[in-house]
């Protein structure tokens, strides 16, 4: 999950449902400034949400690139089903390349931050033919850190045991270990936070969890995408075990982009020079 600075919304965006053979999904669309030079559709982590890409939005378009990021299905303003197997690999990457399709403008960057980045590995192998590129944004072919697999774990069953509710509270207090929860962060942003937990399924974030936990190593299935690979993350990162980032990157033959100081979330922390690295990258595309 990623946590925005700030709500409000970059020029030239909006808000807005986006229609698609596979129903109709939540989006933040940044249109360019100036003429266009491509499109990229971003997809969030394991209990995050579009709003995630705030701080990007605004470099991308700058660049010249229309950004959209999306809720997927189940996630905070995207509907979904009830039933766990609304939520297999397949179903959200189906859900992807309709995304793609919808936006109407051809082969787009597919990008995928954290959860997001398996779901994209899943949506390029089922339709390379829909995307330009694939960037893995603090996310490996591999499996997580242990800690975090751990921490999945947790979560899952106190889900299946609590309240929701009960589980946003609990979850604060060990995220601000043992602090005043939502200490440091603004009223408005704890709100959105909470907002966001209470409005993603249940069982979206079992059955992605399960999906996270289980994912198995991707790199050949990388390798053979033949479409242009990037692997960006931050020399602080926590999830993924940077080694592994570092040597899947070599094995693939993908440009390899290390965000010096920046932890899990470089979209966050780091948006103008990541957005610098991004679109260096789409325009060898």
């Amino acid at each position: 999950m990623s946590k925005p600075r700030s709500l409000e919304l970059p020029p030239r965006t909006r808000a807005r449902r986006l229609r698609t053979a596979r129903g109709d999904f939540a989006v933040l669309d940044t249109a360019p400034r100036g003429e266009i030079r491509g499109t990229a559709l971003l997809l969030p982590g394991y209990t995050g949400s579009k709003e995630d890409f705030l701080a990007l939005l605004g470099p991308l378009s700058d660049a010249g690139y229309r950004a959209v990021a999306v809720d997927g299905r189940g996630q905070h303003e995207s509907a979904g089903p009830r039933h766990r197997g609304a939520y297999t690999r397949r179903a959200l990457a189906l859900d992807v390349v309709a995304q793609a399709a919808a936006l109407g403008e051809g082969p787009v960057h597919l990008l995928g931050h954290s959860f997001g980045g398996l779901v994209a590995r899943a949506a390029a192998s089922l339709a390379p033919e829909a995307f330009r590129s694939l960037t893995l944004l603090s996310s490996g072919p591999g499996r997580v850190a242990r800690p975090q697999r751990v921490r999945v774990r947790a979560l899952r069953a106190a889900l299946a045991l609590l309240s929701k509710e009960r589980v946003w509270r609990t979850t604060r207090w060990l995220d601000s270990r043992g602090e005043q929860p939502g200490a440091g962060d603004p009223p408005e942003i704890v709100l959105f936070l909470r907002r966001r937990w209470m409005r993603t399924r249940i069982v979206q974030l079992a059955a992605t969890g399960r999906l996270l936990n289980r994912d198995p190593d991707g790199t050949l299935q990388l390798a053979g995408l033949g479409m242009p690979l990037h692997i960006a993350y931050g020399d602080e990162e926590t999830v993924w075990p940077v080694e592994e980032l570092a040597a899947a990157a070599h094995r693939t033959g993908a440009r390899h982009t290390v965000v010096t100081g920046a932890g899990h979330s470089p979209n966050v922390s780091h948006p103008q020079e990541l957005a610098d690295r991004l679109t260096a990258f789409w325009d060898l595309c």
